[in-house]
């Protein structure tokens, strides 16, 4: 664990890119095997590399963003520890309960509960929406962020490191094991349930957060959890829904000219506010069906995978 937690404290920003990097890469080459939907199957004009051209764009708008507040993060953390600050400095255990207790502290408040404002406040969700628009969700949607979101994602992340107290080392950790597990959970995968259910009680799976994406309320306030789902049980967010009923995108943007074009994306915090429409009831596919009605909120219909 010193050692881990010692690399982590020096961790090469090429290596911090390797991880980014190198998920994406894992996750996109499993979901174009094995895709829970099938998306150029359903609709002529999607394109995979298109797609995710518009995601990789914000992605690297977030590493900006990031790379340039990092200085603060680190001083927040050096502050901390030096002067005993926060949960983790009161806790002194050992060494692997730290690291457990931190990285449960970032989550919970690094990510879950900024998640969860940002469904709630809403001129944030004018910025987070930007996430939800997108009606083909892949490993590329985890970082689709507005930079604007990026900002107070990270004050929300100095905010988690105050208060856990986290010397440098766990924080690396945990940033590391956001990424890791936002791109597999927003995979365009679905796992067996033999493998789902014993997974999702320690772990955010594909199964749980593509519930998040459906593009009506009241999925699209459940399951906000990131690496851990032991926040949405305990507050009551959590949500189950069959794959072959889900609808991707969200119902105030349902245009390909509104959720598909990067200069309207940028410009929609900006733009009148627009009130959810509703939920109405689509109807359910036939059993053992795998053509699903036109998606209401995209315009497009997705097929399910055979065997689904």
């Amino acid at each position: 664990m010193e050692r881990l937690i010692h690399y982590f404290e020096t961790i090469p920003s090429a290596h911090r890119s390797l991880i980014l990097v190198g998920g994406i890469t894992l996750f996109w080459l499993v979901e174009s095997a094995f895709p829970l939907f099938r998306f150029g199957k359903a609709e002529a004009g999607y394109r995979k590399v298109g797609h995710a051209g518009i995601n990789l764009f914000f992605t690297l708008t977030t590493v900006v963003v990031n790379f340039v507040l990092a200085f603060i993060l680190l001083k927040t953390s050096d502050f901390v520890v030096a002067g005993k600050i926060g949960v983790l400095q009161w806790l002194n255990g050992p060494l692997w309960v730290e690291v457990i207790v931190g990285v449960l502290l970032l989550d919970l408040l690094g990510a879950w509960a900024i998640h969860w404002l940002q469904h709630h406040v809403r001129w944030m969700w004018r910025f987070h929406l930007i996430h939800h628009t997108d009606t083909y969700v892949d490993t590329t949607t985890a970082n689709r962020h507005h930079p604007g979101e990026s900002v107070f994602r990270f004050g929300f992340t100095t905010l988690a490191v105050f208060v856990a107290g986290a010397p440098i080392g766990v924080v690396m950790l945990y940033q590391a094991l956001s990424v890791l597990l936002s791109q597999f959970n927003h995979a365009n995968i679905q796992l067996p349930r033999w493998i789902d259910r014993p997974l999702g009680w320690f772990l955010v799976t594909p199964n749980m957060h593509h519930v998040h994406h459906h593009y009506v309320l009241p999925q699209t306030n459940t399951n906000y959890g990131n690496i851990f789902p032991f926040w949405d049980r305990l507050f009551g967010t959590y949500a189950r829904m069959d794959s072959q009923d889900l609808r991707y995108g969200v119902d105030t943007h349902p245009q390909p000219h509104e959720h598909a074009r990067i200069g309207n994306l940028l410009t929609i915090p900006f733009q009148p506010y627009r009130p959810p429409v509703g939920n109405p009831q689509l109807p359910k596919p036939a059993s053992g069906a795998t053509d699903r009605p036109p998606d209401a909120a995209a315009g497009h219909r997705s097929d399910p995978k055979p065997g689904e």
